[in-house]
């Protein structure tokens, strides 16, 4: 899982597919933190993209980096623990301007049921279950 992880920060952006009744939908996430042995996401509540994981928590992240590829799918829980919303916001501090551990909008999910491939056009590709 610290493989994935540091992936997805060296790629720094990750595209997120979550579905909105029968349309898929993608955007744009920068942030991931292992917490407590999990892969945690960040977002906020308010959000469509929350309505749409708690609708269907079967989603898919995409990054990519010097010719390699990630792609995670899993299902994503929600996490109301203070610690993990400290703990990622700890990691990108950045974003205490708009969220905080203790507001009713800040959201952090982990993936479970997950599995993560490594592909590219060079090599065979790599799967990691977590």
């Amino acid at each position: 899982m610290q493989k994935v992880c540091d992936f997805i920060k060296k790629c720094e952006t990750y595209y997120l597919a979550t579905v909105d009744g029968d349309q898929p939908r993608v955007r744009p996430f920068g942030t991931v933190n292992i917490f407590d042995g999990k892969l945690y996401i960040q977002t906020g509540k308010s959000k469509d993209v929350s309505k749409q994981i708690q609708a269907n928590p079967k989603v898919e992240l995409c990054c990519f980096a010097e010719g390699t590829w990630l792609r995670v799918a899993g299902e994503l829980v929600r996490d109301d623990n203070r610690d993990a919303k400290k703990a990622m916001l700890d990691a990108y501090p950045m974003l205490r301007g708009m969220y905080s551990e203790d507001d009713d909008n800040t959201e952090v999910l982990y993936f479970k049921n997950a599995t993560a491939t490594f592909s590219s056009f060079t090599a065979a590709p790599e799967v990691i279950n977590f």
